[in-house]
């Protein structure tokens, strides 16, 4: 192993082991599930680790990786909010769809719910396997891990690689987008 590999690695369990339980500690304050917890402050802390070298030392380096948990926080609770918007066909759904304030946004919600079926059966069948029980089924890594009999980080991987793949055969936002440009384009006269 490499010399510069080993001072990362160091770096690393030295910022994991001040940090990780008042990190989690300040995350269960705001989230409730363990498991949740677990992963956020493991985000968190490489996102800290990732941050240092913008570290200015205006404030404590607690509150510096405080600052990036409240960040982290925002994204779980946004992310969760559109995973129950776009993926879910539970009850609270319905409800998010009757509340909706014009009939466009019933329209646009069924259509992208649509587009987003159709591009989870292009996927590849473990690709689409691992994003319904994270995103739909919302199961922890560890548990699709079991399921599956992977390690936690090859389901980790197995998870970005899928997500890519979805992002690349999504196609709905460049068909809104080709439609948005033909609608506005100025017409010559």
């Amino acid at each position: 192993m490499c010399l510069k590999c080993d001072k990362v690695t160091i770096q690393m369990k030295v910022l994991v082991e001040k940090y990780q339980k008042s990190i989690a500690g300040f995350v269960r304050q705001k989230i409730g599930d363990e498991g949740v917890v677990e992963e956020l402050t493991q985000d968190i802390l490489l996102a800290a680790y990732n941050a240092m070298p913008n570290f200015n030392g205006k404030c404590s380096e607690f509150s510096f990786i405080c600052s990036i948990a409240k960040h982290k926080i925002t994204d779980y609770y946004r992310k969760k909010k559109i995973k129950t918007i776009l993926f879910s066909v539970n009850p609270k759904f319905e409800e998010i769809i009757e509340e909706a304030i014009t009939p466009e946004r019933d329209v646009l919600k069924e259509e992208m719910k649509k587009e987003i079926g159709k591009t989870m059966k292009e996927l590849r069948a473990d690709y689409e396997k691992i994003l319904r029980l994270k995103y739909v089924e919302d199961w922890k890594s560890s548990q699709i891990a079991k399921v599956m009999k992977l390690s936690i980080k090859a389901v980790e991987s197995r998870l970005i690689r899928a997500k890519k793949q979805f992002q690349n055969l999504w196609d709905y936002d460049k068909k809104k987008s080709k439609e948005f440009i033909q609608i506005n384009r100025p017409t010559k006269h």
